[in-house]
């Protein structure tokens, strides 16, 4: 990924993740706005009736996962997938249908780690913090911070936008838009999904 086809979603510093409340739903989905309050596009689960019928029998805690961040015309920016897993999950990042990175979950009680690695292992990012407070920090390979995840809100969000099913992503300005922005956004917007499917 280069800045010819950088897509524009990721250009923003700014995401507004709201969660898609429904009854007895077996998928989360959710709703991505810029700083404005304009929405930019979804992140969605994508399950297969067998996982469906599955999930009913086994925890979510073990079983696979995909979901895809796409645009406002529904084309998939990123994908975020995991294999059948028994302790920490290791995730793959991809775009075009080829893995451009890696995520290793780490846990340590309620202060969940996830260390993001380049295609060649190389750590490039963290993201970890304090699940029960919603409060994690965004830090590059070197462990200068470069964003954060919260829902300490404000601008046009501050008022009728705070219940615990949405959260805000910042990313620091300084961050050069290429594919490792990409997926450092990617894996932050996700957070909150790839947490749920621990539990």
């Amino acid at each position: 990924m280069n800045s010819n086809n950088f897509p524009k979603f990721f250009e923003n510093d700014k995401y507004i993740v709201s969660e898609k409340v429904a009854i007895l739903k077996f998928t989360n989905s959710y709703d991505v706005f810029d700083s404005f309050g304009n929405m930019i596009g979804r992140v969605k689960q994508n399950m297969s009736a067998g996982h469906k019928a599955a999930s009913l029998f086994i925890g979510k805690s073990m079983m696979p996962f995909h979901f895809d961040i796409v645009d406002l015309d529904d084309n998939v920016l990123v994908s975020i997938s995991r294999g059948w897993t028994f302790w920490m999950s290791n995730i793959s990042v991809s775009t075009g249908g080829q893995e451009i990175a890696t995520i290793n979950q780490k846990f340590a009680m309620m202060k969940p780690r996830f260390h993001i690695n380049d295609i060649n292992g190389q750590q490039i990012g963290e993201i970890a913090g304090n699940w029960h407070a919603w409060n994690f920090k965004i830090t590059d390979n070197s462990g200068q911070e470069i964003g954060k995840i919260d829902k300490k809100w404000n601008g046009v969000f501050k008022e009728g936008f705070t219940t615990a099913d949405k959260y805000q992503v910042e990313i620091d300005q300084a961050v050069k838009e290429d594919t490792q922005k990409v997926v450092i956004v990617a894996t932050a917007i996700a957070v909150d999904m790839i947490l749920k499917e621990a539990q």
